[in-house]
């Protein structure tokens, strides 16, 4: 996969290039800010970027904002977002826009390297990759919005882990459960949310999208 890496920290910054290049990635730019990402983007048009979201001049929000002029300019370049931060409000736009591509993990949560390259693995394929903790954030507002609330519990939890990007095989080994469970949830939560009949789209997508932005 050909990277370009936005992280205004030096050593971290290196240490992602020698990862990603040890596991056979071609990192084509390695940035400290945003503008730069943009440029470096535009100029080399990469299969995938990481970015970080508070860097130079505010340490704010400049990354995700970079995200997300990157993905109107250039929609076939995937994003995965690697911060300490939930920053909720670009945050909710970039993942209320078309989700295939992108991901946000949270930097002290990602508890093994292979983690971190399943996730940009999963992204780089046109999957998601969503930390668990950033769905709560920007999701607990929704848990008194209709049509959500006809949803069960147990429905709620898995359209949560289908935001994270999980397959029905995965969510039925995190739940511990059948695949066909999973399933009955699925098509239960579809049938709730009114996407049982809805042709030439994912259903998966306008799931979550209904989800993020309810």
């Amino acid at each position: 996969m050909r990277v370009i890496l936005a992280e205004d920290s030096t050593l971290l910054r290196e240490g992602l290039v020698r990862l990603l290049e040890e596991e056979g990635h071609e990192v084509l730019a390695a940035v400290g800010d945003g503008r730069a990402l943009v440029e470096a983007v535009a100029e080399r048009e990469p299969d995938a970027v990481v970015v970080d979201v508070r860097m130079p001049p505010t340490h704010t929000d400049e990354g995700l904002r970079a995200a997300l002029e990157i993905r109107r300019r250039l929609p076939q370049v995937k994003v995965l977002v690697l911060s300490q931060y939930v920053e909720k409000k670009y945050a909710t736009e970039l993942m209320s826009g078309d989700i295939d591509g992108v991901g946000y993990l949270l930097k002290d949560r990602v508890a093994q390297v292979g983690d971190f390259l399943d996730a940009l693995e999963r992204v780089g394929a046109g999957g998601t990759a969503f930390d668990p903790e950033v769905v709560r954030q920007l999701l607990a507002r929704t848990s008194h919005a209709d049509p959500l609330a006809r949803l069960t519990g147990r429905e709620r939890q898995v359209l949560e882990l289908m935001a994270q990007g999980l397959t029905n095989a995965s969510i039925a080994q995190t739940l511990h459960v059948s695949q066909s469970a999973v399933e009955k949830h699925v098509n239960a939560l579809f049938d709730k949310l009114s996407l049982s009949h809805t042709a030439g789209y994912s259903r998966r997508v306008l799931a979550v999208l209904r989800y993020l932005g309810s």
